[in-house]
């Protein structure tokens, strides 16, 4: 006769997870683990839990079957001290190597993998009547499960939304259920496989009769559930066609593993839903404090009488029109918005004028006037600027007569 089918498990924390199809240790290395290690595992429903000890109630890690291809068999270690029994767990996107102590332990967790993933008692192992008892119990669970629920490829998107997420996504799979396009409580499949190195898409029709779902094709196909439709498709095509899957499963409460201080078991505990900060200052210690407002000058008022100037001197004042907008991937500034006016930086100081020297009598004299007329226009050569200019070349004239005359009444 076998030994007991598991080791007894110990009792479970506050969080215990429902009871498994089948749980005992099992050795695990994943395709980027450099040696294996061993865990506590489980099998519910399509999926794996593993954890780090048979007395703790959160798992650690777990592996979904949904892309399961198949599973074989692996050589002995070859060296005395490894007894160990090696199998592998092929999925489409990758390969799980386990090892367990005997063969009647790796002759189980084949049997109850086969049993969810196919949906049938398998009947090529070696197994004792109570094993296959197990698994039959097991497949009628596995069935009421499912019957209850969609299948995570069901998607709601229409024919052309289906094409593209299995064209764009092809890693995820290449099966998709979604609502059928004539609004009634039917389904269709949309599948995608490579041909000469183009890609196919086929439609398929499956009717809603009652409880039970009908494959529309040649020989009508009737199914208890969606999931034993995707299974279907599966099975009948050498699981070449793959349930699309998009993305994996997300916890939706943060929590964390503690130590129970009366036993000493890990037990998940959920963390407490941290409270919104309302409007107000922020807390003095370990946030971060607010700046205080920065003070914004306002622009000079227009109504100020401007500076007024000594008209006996000659100041030169620089004018120039303000320059237009000109901007290069940039918003023009709203009327709206209140811009502060950047203080106007003058070339030089407002100095009075030095007084030109006299000038060498002599036949430079006449060019020396011409270069100083020039000059002056250089100086202003804005028309708005006309009065200002003859004025000054009147004092100059006048300044260079009283020279002149000086001169002459001196020799």
């Amino acid at each position: 006769m076998a030994s007991a089918l598991s080791p007894p498990r110990g009792p479970k924390g506050k969080g215990a997870l429902p009871s498994h199809y089948y749980e005992s240790f099992l050795e695990k290395k994943g395709p980027h683990d450099q040696d294996y290690k061993k865990f506590w595992a489980g099998l519910q429903g399509c999926t794996l839990y593993f954890y780090n000890s048979n007395r703790d109630s959160q798992h650690v890690e777990k592996l979904g079957l949904g892309a399961f291809v198949r599973l074989s068999d692996e050589a002995p270690g070859g060296s005395p001290r490894d007894p160990g029994i090696y199998f592998s767990l092929v999925l489409w996107n990758q390969e799980i190597k386990f090892k367990v102590e005997s063969l009647e332990s790796r002759e189980m967790w084949k049997g109850f993998i086969l049993t969810v993933v196919e949906l049938r008692v398998p009947s090529n192992l070696t197994l004792l009547p109570g094993h296959l008892y197990m698994m039959a119990e097991a497949l009628a669970k596995e069935e009421a499960r499912r019957a209850l629920e969609v299948p995570p490829c069901f998607l709601r998107v229409s024919r052309l939304e289906a094409q593209l997420l299995l064209e764009r996504y092809p890693e995820c799979g290449n099966l998709l259920l979604r609502p059928s396009g004539d609004g009634a409580d039917d389904v269709s499949v949309t599948t995608r496989q490579t041909l000469h190195g183009t890609p196919v898409f086929r439609h398929y029709k499956v009717k809603r009769d009652g409880s039970k779902y009908v494959i529309d094709v040649e020989d009508p196909l009737s199914c208890a559930s969606l999931d034993a439709v995707v299974n279907y498709f599966v099975s009948n095509t050498n699981r070449r066609l793959v349930p699309f899957r998009l993305d994996e499963d997300y916890e939706k409460v943060l929590g964390h593993v503690e130590a129970d201080k009366e036993n000493g078991e890990s037990v998940w505990v959920a963390s407490s839903a941290p409270v919104a900060p309302g409007p107000g200052p922020a807390p003095a210690s370990g946030g971060c404090k607010q700046l205080p407002p920065v003070p914004i000058t306002p622009p000079p008022s227009q109504d100020k009488p401007p500076l007024l100037l000594n008209q006996n001197e000659n100041y030169v004042i620089p004018i120039a029109d303000a320059p237009a907008a000109d901007y290069e991937n940039e918003d023009v500034p709203s009327p709206s918005w209140q811009v502060v006016p950047k203080p106007r930086k003058l070339a030089k100081s407002l100095k009075p004028p030095i007084a030109p020297k006299p000038e060498p009598k002599g036949v430079n004299s006449g060019l020396a006037k011409k270069l100083a007329v020039g000059s002056v226009q250089a100086l202003f050569p804005t028309t708005g600027l006309a009065d200002l200019t003859a004025e000054l070349e009147e004092k100059l004239q006048r300044r260079r007569a009283l020279e002149h005359s000086a001169g002459c009444a001196g020799e």
